[in-house]
């Protein structure tokens, strides 16, 4: 039974997930360091972690299977759940792939080496309404291309 896991600390799109999920009928697992508030559903959990640094992040691939989906914005932990064929989803509706995830990887290194420089400074853009209406597009689209593979009752 394909489940949602978010990797919560800070993810902007926690409540458009679980509304997602409740019309599917889908788990919701949430992961951070700290208890985070979740809808009163016997299929939504918290899962509360300790340790270090990327305890969520190694938690969730450890936990993760075939036909799961993860929403992440730390693009490390999507190329981990990527090579072990999760469906990810970013949290401004970026679906990382096999074919893209390098590549943001890549560019995540480039950009980190232009803040240490001090060419750049600060971080993406704030959500805006345009970025978490294609998080609800895309999550819906993996949703019922997994419906199509039969990974979804």
């Amino acid at each position: 039974m394909t489940k949602i896991f978010i990797d919560a600390d800070g993810c902007p799109v926690r409540d458009e997930t679980f509304k997602v999920a409740e019309r599917y009928k889908l788990e919701v697992i949430l992961v951070a360091n700290k208890p985070l508030m979740i809808p009163p559903d016997p299929r939504h959990r918290m899962q509360v972690v300790s340790g270090g640094f990327d305890a969520a992040d190694d938690w969730i691939v450890e936990n993760i299977h075939a036909h799961d989906i993860v929403v992440t914005a730390d693009i490390l932990l999507a190329d981990r759940c990527v090579r072990k064929q999760v469906r990810v989803i970013g949290t401004k509706g970026e679906e990382f792939t096999e074919d893209n995830v390098g590549s943001a990887v890549a560019n995540r290194e480039l950009m980190q080496n232009l803040r240490h420089m001090g060419e750049m400074r600060g971080g993406p853009p704030p959500m805006d309404k345009k970025a978490r209406s294609r998080f609800l597009g895309t999550l819906d689209q993996i949703i019922q291309s997994l419906k199509r593979q039969g990974a979804l009752s």
